[in-house]
C-alpha cells in the first residue's frame, strides 16, 4: 500500500545549518497495517509525514501509494488520498464554521467535488450517524462552531473529517499529545475503533513507548532520519519498554536521553 524508497532530504543545503532530515529511509506498509513510530525530537518523524503529504519534495527517493508514484504530486492532490490529524487541535478544522460545515467540506473534497458548505439531508444524516459513534454527544451540536469545542472534541471532528470518506492512508501526528490523559484515552479509543472498522492503513507518531507497543500491529523507531529498528508479530508482543531502551542502547551505543519519551512511557 505504501512504499517509501531511499527517501533522502537535506534542508539548508550548502549552508552552515545544513541538516539531513531523512537519510535514505526505506519503509513498506501493507494494506491495513497500523504502524506506530517512536523517536526522539529531531529523529525525522514529522519530516517523514511531511514528505508523504508533499509539503516538500525529496532530494532523492520515491514514494508510492497504492501502486501510484506520488513523489512529485502536489500536496492538495495527495490530500485526496491521505488523511492527517495533527498534534495541535487548532489545525485541521475551520474554527468559525460549524461541525456540519466542516464535515461537508471534507466530504465534498474527498470526492473531488466543488466545495460545499450546505450538505444534503442524506449527508447530514450520515454525519450525525458517524459522529454519534464517537460517544461524545456531538451529534446534537452539529450547528456549533468548531472553535467553541474542547481540544478533544476538535480532534474527534478532525479525525472524522479525515475518515468520513476512508482515505488510502491515515497519518496521526501525535494527535493526543496536547490533550489531558482522560481525553487522550477517549480520542485514542475512537481512533482504534475507526481504524479497525474501516481497515485503514495507518501511521501514528507517539512519544509514549508503552502506547507504541500496545497500539497497532508494528512499531518503528527512527533516529537521525533513518529507521533504527522495526518490530512486529511475536517479537513485538513480547517486547517491553525496557527492552526498547536496551535495544536502542545496543544499536546506538548510548542510552536514550529524551525526557519526554521516558516520562510519558512511565506515566
Amino acid at each position: 500500500m505504501l512504499d517509501i524508497q531511499n527517501a533522502f532530504k537535506i534542508f539548508e543545503k550548502g549552508t552552515a545549518i545544513e541538516h539531513t532530515a531523512l537519510n535514505h529511509l526505506n519503509l513498506h506498509l501493507d494494506k491495513g497495517e497500523f504502524v506506530t513510530i517512536i523517536g526522539s525530537n529531531g529523529a525525522g518523524k514529522s519530516t517523514l509525514f511531511n514528505a508523504i503529504c508533499g509539503t516538500f519534495l525529496l532530494n532523492e527517493g520515491r514514494i508510492l501509494l497504492d501502486g501510484q508514484d506520488i513523489t512529485g504530486q502536489k500536496e492538495h492532490r495527495r490530500a485526496l488520498s491521505i488523511g492527517r490529524v495533527f498534534q495541535d487541535p487548532m489545525k485541521g478544522t475551520a474554527p468559525n464554521m460549524t461541525i456540519e460545515e466542516n464535515l461537508s467540506l471534507a466530504y465534498s473534497r474527498a470526492y473531488s467535488r466543488p466545495l460545499s458548505f450546505a450538505p444534503s439531508r442524506k449527508q447530514i444524516a450520515l454525519f450525525r450517524e458517524r459522529i454519534a459513534e464517537f460517544g461524545m454527544n456531538l451529534e446534537d451540536r452539529m450547528k456549533t462552531k468548531v472553535g467553541r469545542l474542547s481540544g478533544g472534541q476538535r480532534q474527534a471532528v478532525t479525525l472524522l473529517m479525515c475518515t468520513i470518506v476512508p482515505p488510502k492512508l491515515l497519518l496521526l501526528d501525535e494527535h493526543t499529545a496536547a490533550l489531558d490523559p482522560a481525553t487522550a484515552d477517549k480520542v485514542m479509543e475512537i481512533t482504534r475503533r475507526t481504524v479497525d472498522q474501516y481497515h485503514l492503513t495507518t501511521l501514528m507518531i507517539t512519544h509514549n513507548m508503552a502506547s507504541a507497543l500496545a497500539i497497532g500491529t508494528r512499531t518503528v523507531m527512527m533516529e537521525a532520519g533513518a529507521i533504527l529498528f522495526d518490530i512486529s508479530g511475536e517479537e513485538r508482543s513480547g517486547t517491553t519498554v525496557d527492552d526498547l531502551l536496551h535495544l536502542y542502547a545496543d544499536l546506538r551505543h548510548q542510552a536514550l536521553d529524551n525526557d519526554r519519551m521516558l516520562l510519558q512511557s512511565k506515566a
